[in-house]
């Protein structure tokens, strides 16, 4: 069962959520995959409600995302999820199904393709309108040194990109 809800009135729960994590859930074609995020931003661009998420160019959800363009936004309402959240923000969807892995259940979304968690029920669904590579150039070498290190092979840093999704639904998950 589903509650729909006005996304504004728990604006202030899910930016205090964002400070221990929230899931991102994206899927494109039959892969479903949800990683935690810490980094967001819930406002107004070009008059519509949006969520913007940062995803590292190396997450397997930054495939999934180019690909789909929809994700959802999935709230906890309540500290008994440091686990779930513990294990999404360390494993690769490339590597296991997450989902499956902390028995997670999911909701078909009413508007896009990826689904809700019920587990994280407070729901925010999300089409990209607008997606903007970060410039390290414009960044204080201070956030350089702290939050983009090199990484990898090639030694450069893994940086995120910001996807602007229009929040076109929300709700609250409620179990019977």
């Amino acid at each position: 069962m589903k509650k729909k809800v006005d996304v504004f009135d728990y604006s202030g729960v899910l930016c205090k959520a964002l400070r221990r994590g929230v899931l991102l859930t994206t899927r494109s074609g039959d892969q479903v995959n949800t990683m935690t995020i810490g980094w967001g931003a819930i406002g107004v661009e070009w008059g519509k409600p949006v969520f913007i998420a940062y995803v590292r160019e190396s997450r397997y959800t930054k495939q999934l995302l180019e690909e789909s363009g929809e994700f959802t936004v999935n709230v906890p309402l309540n500290d008994d999820n440091r686990d779930i959240l513990g294990y999404c923000g360390t494993k690769s969807g490339r590597d296991t199904d997450k989902i499956r892995d902390k028995n997670l259940i999911t909701v078909e979304s009413d508007v896009v393709s990826a689904p809700g968690i019920v587990q994280f029920p407070l729901t925010l669904e999300c089409r990209v309108i607008y997606r903007q590579e970060q410039d390290i150039r414009q960044m204080p070498q201070g956030v350089v040194d702290r939050f983009y290190p090199p990484f990898g092979e090639k030694q450069v840093p893994d940086m995120h990109t910001a996807f602007y999704g229009e929040i076109v639904n929300a709700y609250l998950i409620e179990q019977d």
